[in-house]
């Protein structure tokens, strides 16, 4: 187990879990809430195949610590350095060759939601609050949530990101916020049971390789993506034909 910021690493066999531990409410200090650095060492470990971001206890995160980001504001360079810090992380763990699953119980607020929907799949408890508060405050999501929920959503997202009003999980899972919901308090086993079903048995090879043709499809323009994933499909069955 490693800590950096407020996060807390720690690996589960061929998983690793990375846990935001801040209190009752899991606020986010500062929008790095982690170091690149230590998330670049971690998630290079030898034999990790997925990742499952969590919030200890009863929430997932409720996003910025609003005084703060008021006392952080006096700087403005240093808040604009900060804020690039937390996209960088953010952008980091959204292009990562492994799968990432956030598992969300309680509040997943502002920060929080832009935390989760930088993870590939999201898992959430019955019980999961979501929202974009950030207009309650005066000012909108910073690091990279307006767009990442404009290009999960497209229309529907509009009066999430204006209104600041909570959705529970099953207005989440209904408009595609969340991927399941789980039927159990905390969503956690859900999520480690759902990533080892996509990991088990499979090689960190066709791992990276389904991951890069999901990336190119969203990155790339169709021919280049569909000739990369010819590319990879050949590789990876040569390889299956030397093992068998």
């Amino acid at each position: 187990m490693e800590q950096s910021n407020i996060t807390i690493w720690e690996r589960q066999g061929e998983l690793g879990i990375l846990s935001i531990s801040n209190g009752r409410e899991n606020y986010l200090n500062n929008p790095d809430f982690v170091s690149l650095d230590k998330l670049k060492k971690w998630t290079s470990e030898k034999g990790l195949k997925g990742i499952i971001i969590r919030g200890v206890g009863r929430n997932f995160s409720a996003g910025a610590d609003i005084e703060k980001l008021v006392e952080l504001a006096k700087d403005p360079v240093l808040l604009q350095d900060k804020m690039n810090e937390g996209k960088n992380i953010l952008d980091f763990i959204e292009d990562l060759n492994i799968p990432v699953i956030a598992a969300i119980n309680g509040v997943c607020f502002g920060g929080g939601l832009e935390i989760a929907l930088a993870c590939h799949i999201r898992i959430a408890s019955k019980t999961a609050l979501f929202a974009f508060p950030e207009t309650n405050h005066g000012f909108i999501p910073g690091l990279g949530g307006s767009y990442r929920i404009i290009q999960l959503l497209g229309n529907k997202a509009k009066e999430i990101l204006l209104n600041g009003d909570m959705i529970n999980a099953e207005k989440a899972y209904e408009i595609g916020i969340v991927d399941h919901i789980s039927e159990q308090k905390d969503s956690f086993e859900f999520a480690l049971n759902k990533l080892k079903s996509l990991t088990a048995d499979r090689t960190i090879e066709l791992i990276h390789s389904a991951m890069q043709a999901i990336h190119n499809a969203t990155l790339l323009e169709k021919d280049e993506a569909l000739k990369i994933e010819t590319e990879l499909f050949c590789k990876l069955a040569v390889n299956v034909k030397k093992d068998q």
